[in-house]
């Protein structure tokens, strides 16, 4: 074993120098600012856009449009998807600052705002977006437990009959499920996650397809439900809650600029085409994608079960003898997903408690020395960090826990999302390009982007009301370590 150790300091200021291994740039192995060259297209920027953002809550816009009608839940669906583009195309030119061609690389998000916005945003940018994306990694855990349930109480019921009491744990899957995501965060950073998030992007569009193609079958049977304008008729109050959450989950299904940034990092450059050209493209190519799988699953699952469609379209068909089997793959293609998510949008939060400690410890050891391991006689060889190993894993296992102790954890997460979507999807951008690109005051374009910033704080404070709600209803039913699905 040997050991190499080296000064993040004194290596971060050789790259902004440009003085970072001169030879090695001429070659081409390291890029503009010293770092090894990096190899993203368009199409795994494409992939890691899927795999944040076509999840499993893709399922649940049959309910969402059940709540809004066919009107607003189409309007709703589409003024929500431009957003997503209009502002990720907004953060695009934020990776470099001041010039969005030319000027010095933002590796993250919270980087583009203080180098842009100042030191206070970074601030408030940081709590915000790393608490969400932390938070994230318990309802993934959650999520992902309970598809591996539904499996199980698919078989149970294709072999006792659809009355039989199934009831399972949903504990044994989130330690199995943690075990899994431990090892995967040895994965020493976000630009060695292509393989992974290719994986989960097929995956994406495995579960989704099963899900268009059963609602389309039970649309060709004539078994399909009443749908209408206004969608589902409850009482008033509950119509009003139910609409503010359906809205909120259209809106946060349609983002991913929580890592857009460390998507962009990982593209290559040229003379002929920047970074933020290429996320462009990812960026047109993704949310189309997006869309056209949001509309054909929120649009033929509302025709299939009309008012009454289900929370998770998935389970509409769980009692199905005839095509248990496919409900059973969806379920499983959810999982592999959820375990490229989990990656997807817990690397930003290991790498930047990494930093940190390195610059709050630069001398340490234990936090900049890398181990060289071998093994079978030198024939395979990697470098071991023992403060990254020791504080994943610790990640994981609080995050695994925290989703035993609290499995309603996604309703908080509902919450999380209301109070996040304003700022991290349309403030930051907004106020960055703004700022970037000198827009003065009181000019049309500074009054659209103004008016488009008030609207989606409305829905934010809407969907956060909408999920408080839901919250209390699971507080009221809780009951640490105890719950069967």
């Amino acid at each position: 074993m040997v050991s190499v150790k080296f000064d993040q300091q004194v290596e971060n200021g050789l790259r902004e120098s440009g003085l970072a291994h001169p030879m090695k740039m001429e070659d081409g192995i390291l890029d503009d600012d010293g770092r090894h060259k990096r190899t993203g297209t368009v199409w795994t920027a494409f992939a890691h856009i899927v795999t944040a953002c076509i999840g499993a809550g893709v399922l649940s816009l049959a309910w969402a449009m059940s709540q809004l009608g066919w009107l607003a839940g189409i309007c709703i669906l589409l003024i929500f998807s431009s957003i997503s583009l209009l502002t990720a195309n907004l953060l695009a030119d934020s990776y470099r600052s001041p010039d969005p061609i030319t000027g010095k690389r933002n590796y993250s998000y919270m980087e583009a705002v203080e180098s842009i916005l100042g030191g206070t945003m970074y601030l408030f940018c940081g709590w915000i977006l790393y608490g969400t994306l932390a938070t994230c990694a318990v309802g993934y855990t959650i999520t992902t437990a309970k598809s591996l349930v539904a499996i199980q109480k698919s078989n149970c019921n294709r072999k006792n009959g659809g009355n039989a009491a199934c009831k399972f744990s949903i504990y044994p899957h989130i330690l199995g499920f943690g075990v899994v995501e431990i090892m995967l965060s040895q994965i020493p950073n976000f630009h060695k996650l292509t393989w992974l998030s290719t994986i989960a992007a097929i995956m994406s569009f495995g579960y989704t397809s099963i899900g268009i193609a059963l609602s389309i079958l039970k649309i060709a049977n004539g078994d399909r439900g009443k749908a209408s304008v206004v969608g589902a008729e409850v009482g008033a109050s509950d119509k009003v809650w139910r609409m503010f959450a359906a809205t909120g989950d259209i809106a946060f299904a349609c983002t991913y600029v929580q890592v857009l940034m460390d998507i962009q990092d990982t593209l290559k450059s040229s003379e002929a085409e920047s970074e933020n050209k290429v996320m462009k493209k990812a960026s047109m190519l993704g949310v189309s994608t997006m869309t056209t799988l949001f509309m054909m699953c929120g649009c033929l699952g509302y025709a299939a079960f009309g008012d009454h469609a289900p929370e998770n379209l998935l389970t509409g068909f769980a009692y199905n003898r005839e095509v248990f089997w496919v409900t059973d793959l969806a379920n499983l293609f959810i999982v592999v997903h959820l375990v490229g998510a989990y990656q997807l949008f817990s690397q930003p939060v290991f790498r930047v408690v990494e930093l940190w400690a390195s610059r709050k410890w630069p001398e340490s050891g234990f936090i900049n020395t890398n181990h060289q391991i071998s093994i079978f006689g030198n024939k395979i060889r990697f470098n071991v960090n023992f403060f990254k190993v020791s504080w994943r894993t610790s990640f994981v296992a609080a995050a695994s826990v925290i989703a035993m102790a609290l499995p309603f954890f996604t309703d908080m997460l509902a919450l999380l999302g209301a109070v996040e979507y304003w700022p991290i999807v349309v403030y930051f951008p907004v106020e960055m390009h703004i700022k970037q690109y000198k827009i003065g005051k009181a000019t049309k374009k500074w009054i659209g982007f103004q008016l488009l910033s008030v609207m989606c704080l409305l829905v934010s404070f809407a969907s956060a009301a909408g999920a408080i709600q839901g919250l209390l209803k699971g507080l009221h039913s809780f009951q640490p370590f105890k719950t069967k699905d």
